[in-house]
């Protein structure tokens, strides 16, 4: 039974079966939980199976293998928010579609948007591949790895056009009010993966080009297993492997575009001020450095139930916006804010008494988790605000205010975080923790912005669909 199933009224174009659900039916706090808990598992697998890479490598190449394979990355490891990003527009767009019951501009909205998807992977890739030297010149390779490094980058942008392809697919079927089957695609990559990784690197040493194979394999494995399932209930999609139906249409490309590219601005914006607060914090030496990576680490993790809770919140909002059922549209975001500062709460309880225990899952270093001990405990605050911020910014990337959604994330990403720091480190002289700081209560203005749109009511008059 597809997660649920009785949550309300079925979303579909054929009228008969089921893809996905209506999320504009039904106990808000019960359908919102129950479209969340695959996005977490989802999002936890998806944490482990990107550590599996460089655990396998470093224990059976060493360190010029685990370089290669943490300098080769870093390309795909940039792209791939891109690829995100273009989903989650995807996701607003046909979500608002669902919710209007507008099933043939939703056909057409699928097919561009998997166009799309799929001529933006290839020309990433293409570009990739034709400057692979100049990339890892630019990223300072050491000469030793520089041979790992090259077989990782060439054969992981092979694997893009299926990065993209799960992505737009996973897009989709989330925007119908569908999260199981995501989650189902992403445990065949994770099982793919780990096997390849095995035989490819232990069983067959073809190092870092090993590593590679298997990360692509298992991405071309869950695109296959994404794009079969919609193959197989094409009629609720209206889905044909014909040219029409990839055809491009101005007015849903235009839209996913204009919801797209600001995300992709924004997700790069944010990668330079993360470096440049990684550079800034080791510039303190080894200890803050080892700190602040492994912090950085249990930070995304703990953060897993509020992200997806904030994901599946904002495929609710979307839903709700095109049926203009803007008081259930309310209650979302309530039950999304109560759900995540819950969660949020939970895991400050276990980073305020055991953060130590916590800390020393990465490290055994004393003076690493005396510091980590102080890391954990300043981020309480970032927990907490980033609960109450990422909730009511459902309401933003619901609406499809790309253009807000951008300005937040500059402001969280770049401009508090950034300045903050500063701040803390010039005029306070906090040392090393005033960057700490500054990415705990960078999120606090952002929030006050989200909120203050909400209860202002304009992302009633934000529909993305004409009448």
């Amino acid at each position: 039974m597809i997660v649920g199933e009785k949550m309300g009224k079925n979303v579909s174009i054929a009228g008969s079966k089921q893809v996905g659900n209506d999320l504009t039916q039904g106990p808000v706090m019960k359908s919102l939980l129950l479209f969340a808990l695959p996005i977490v598992v989802a999002n936890l697998i998806q944490q482990i199976y990107s550590m599996v890479d460089l655990m396998v490598i470093g224990q059976f190449v060493g360190n010029i293998g685990t370089t290669g394979v943490s300098v080769g990355g870093e390309i795909s490891d940039f792209l791939t928010p891109v690829a995100t990003a273009f989903a989650t527009a995807g996701q607003i767009y046909i979500g608002q579609l669902a919710g209007a019951k507008r099933e043939k501009e939703q056909k057409e909205a699928i097919g561009s948007f998997l166009t799309l998807m799929m001529l933006v992977s290839i020309g990433f890739m293409v570009i990739a591949i034709v400057l692979w030297r100049p990339i890892l010149r630019m990223l300072n390779c050491p000469e030793e790895a520089f041979g790992q490094a090259a077989s990782y980058l060439i054969i992981t942008c092979i694997g893009l056009p299926f990065i993209f392809g799960y992505n737009a697919v996973c897009g989709v079927l989330r925007g119908m009010g569908e999260s199981k089957r995501p989650m189902i695609f992403i445990i065949i990559a994770a099982a793919a993966n780990i096997f390849l990784d095995i035989l490819l690197v232990a069983v067959i040493p073809l190092q870092a080009a090993g590593t590679a194979i298997a990360t692509v394999v298992s991405q071309l494995a869950s695109f296959i297993a994404a794009f079969v399932y919609m193959y197989r209930h094409r009629e609720h999609f209206d889905f044909e492997l014909k040219f029409s139906y990839f055809r491009m249409r101005k007015e849903s490309v235009k839209i996913i575009l204009m919801l797209g590219l600001p995300q992709v601005a924004r997700s790069m914006l944010v990668r330079v001020s993360m470096f440049w607060v990684n550079a800034r914090v080791n510039s303190f030496g080894i200890i803050a450095s080892s700190t602040n990576g492994v912090g950085n680490k249990l930070q995304k993790f703990l953060e897993i139930a509020t992200s997806s809770l904030s994901q599946a919140g904002g495929a609710m909002v979307s839903q709700n916006i095109g049926a203009e059922k803007y008081e259930r549209t309310k209650k979302v975001v309530y039950c999304t804010c109560i759900s995540s500062v819950v969660s949020a709460g939970i895991i400050s309880l276990g980073v305020f008494f055991f953060p130590k225990a916590i800390f020393g899952i990465f490290t055994i270093d004393g003076e690493v988790l005396n510091m980590g001990v102080i890391y954990l405990h300043i981020m309480i605050i970032h927990f907490f605000a980033s609960a109450v911020t990422s909730s009511f910014q459902c309401a933003v990337i619901g609406a499809g205010n790309a253009m807000l959604n951008f300005v937040i994330g500059i402001m969280d990403g770049i401009i508090c975080k950034i300045g903050f720091s500063l701040i803390f480190e010039m005029l306070l002289g906090w040392g090393v923790y005033s960057y700490f700081w500054g990415t705990a209560v960078s999120r606090i203005i952002p929030g006050i912005i989200c909120i203050a749109y909400f209860y202002s009511g304009r992302w009633k008059k934000r529909k993305l669909i004409k009448k």
